[in-house]
């Protein structure tokens, strides 16, 4: 599949493959842009501006509706892509593209109702005969960098607002799996002047150091690891940046919760997309009154998830976005254990595949725990009371989300209040999320929110008009 550059197809000498980690066969290729081409990309971009300009915000709106409408038809075509490239089971890639098309319709909307305020100047010195209002403004060119794990939901997140508030974007998708997001960016071509959306694809820091750097992008929307996250920050200069880095999120169950109900919040937290979520639940924090019950029963509902090709419609779990990835969650759960956490249930890889898995005996000072792992893996880390737990939630460089199981209105508050993290739900894991939501973490877990409202005010910029009527 070719890059799309100022509305044409643009390919290259040097191509990389793009192959499904279930079976390794070769899905497609892409080419590896170098920095000329991505200086095209802004070129372009940057040309495109005028045209998106001259169209209302009633039109705007209108093709983004269209750009949904198109999407839903090619719904299952698109989850197919999905699942091969990523490798997760079809029934969570049908749930990712219904979100996708739901995000599309929140950037729609949103279109519509980019608002300005007005300002009372007369309530300061000298500012009597003063009517000034403000207006948001397009920042310009957007470059969006996009990770592996939801490749098409997590594009159209920065993607959509950009292009509700009027910027131009450069979408670099996920060298692993670029595919999805790709043949998204032809749709939005389909609606939009040539320009307004581009793509550039490959491997390596050449591109991303010059999307970052260039003075003719105006903001960076980056989804990935700290480590790129920081040296996007500190290369950025003085453009905008929003990063939504990694979590290494707490679910705490307390010894009056219902074990039940947080079992079933582990389950879908910690496997989904096997584990390869930056919102999934990393740690488990457990009152140790229940820890044996709880792991108990996590076991049994753990073992009842079906590993196997993601195209079929009964695979519960699929693989990791590759073998290097699996290899890596191996080493880890295996160097716990030589530390002395103990395996409940998994523990074993195939490939690409890596079994879902219960550790018990979890202490805090170790690998599995104190950094993200990015793999269906449970971590039980016992504690006695509230406050231990609090203690324990906190005890990470991250604060993307959270998760407290508590039928304890006290203990719920407390929580809320005191668990450093952007969001904390009571009753629910921290993997939960809706679209228009503000997303995005404390700490080493970012800056700046995502969620299309949110989204619109981070790329916008506000410009204040005052007229003297004295």
């Amino acid at each position: 599949m070719d890059m799309l550059i100022g509305g044409k197809h643009i390919s290259g000498d040097d191509l990389v493959d793009v192959t499904n980690p279930y079976n390794g066969d070769i899905i497609d290729t892409v080419p590896i842009a170098h920095r000329q081409t991505a200086d095209l990309a802004i070129s372009e971009a940057n040309g495109a501006k005028d045209s998106l300009q001259e169209m209302s915000a009633f039109k705007v709106s209108n093709k983004l509706f269209d750009v949904c409408e198109k999407l839903k038809q090619d719904r299952e075509d698109f989850a197919h892509l999905l699942s091969l490239e990523v490798g997760k089971p079809i029934a969570e890639s049908l749930v990712e593209l219904d979100r996708s098309i739901e995000t599309l319709k929140l950037a729609a909307e949103e279109a519509k109702r980019i608002y300005g305020e007005t300002v009372p100047l007369d309530a300061g010195l000298n500012g009597k005969g003063f009517f000034a209002f403000t207006q948001k403004v397009p920042l310009g060119v957007v470059a969006a960098i996009t990770p592996f794990n939801y490749p098409l939901n997590l594009t159209i997140h920065k993607i959509a607002p950009a292009i509700a508030c009027k910027n131009t974007v450069i979408v670099k998708p996920p060298t692993e799996a670029p595919l999805t997001v790709m043949k998204f960016c032809e749709l939005l071509n389909e609606e939009f002047p040539d320009g307004v959306v581009n793509t550039v694809t490959g491997y390596g820091s050449e591109v991303g150091d010059y999307l970052v750097t260039s003075p003719d992008v105006n903001k960076i929307s980056f989804t990935g690891s700290v480590t790129t996250g920081l040296m996007i920050s500190q290369k950025a200069g003085m453009k905008k940046v929003t990063l939504e880095l990694g979590g290494n999120d707490p679910l705490v169950v307390l010894a009056d919760a219902d074990i039940d109900n947080a079992v079933r919040g582990v389950i879908n937290g910690a496997f989904l997309n096997a584990g390869q979520v930056c919102m999934g639940v990393k740690r488990i924090i457990v009152d140790e009154e229940i820890a044996d019950e709880f792991g108990e029963k996590l076991v049994l509902e753990t073992e009842k998830l079906v590993m196997g090709n993601p195209l079929d419609s009964t695979t519960t779990l699929g693989t990791l976005i590759n073998e290097k990835a699996a290899i890596q969650v191996e080493n880890t759960v295996n160097n716990a254990v030589e530390e002395g956490a103990k395996i409940l249930t998994g523990g074993n890889r195939d490939g690409a595949f890596y079994q879902a898995t219960v550790i018990d005996n979890v202490s805090q000072d170790m690998d599995l725990v104190v950094n993200e792992t990015f793999g269906p893996v449970a971590p039980i880390i016992r504690v006695k009371g509230v406050g231990e737990a609090i203690e324990a939630a906190n005890n990470t460089e991250y604060g993307l989300q959270a998760g407290v199981y508590t039928n304890d209105y006290y203990s719920a508050m407390k929580c809320a209040n005191e668990i450093e993290a952007g969001t904390v739900f009571i009753n629910k894991q921290s993997t939960f999320r809706t679209d228009n939501m503000p997303f995005g973490g404390f700490k080493n877990s970012g800056v700046g929110k995502e969620g299309i409202k949110y989204a619109v005010e981070e790329m916008t910029k506000t410009k204040l008009i005052g007229l003297n009527l004295r």
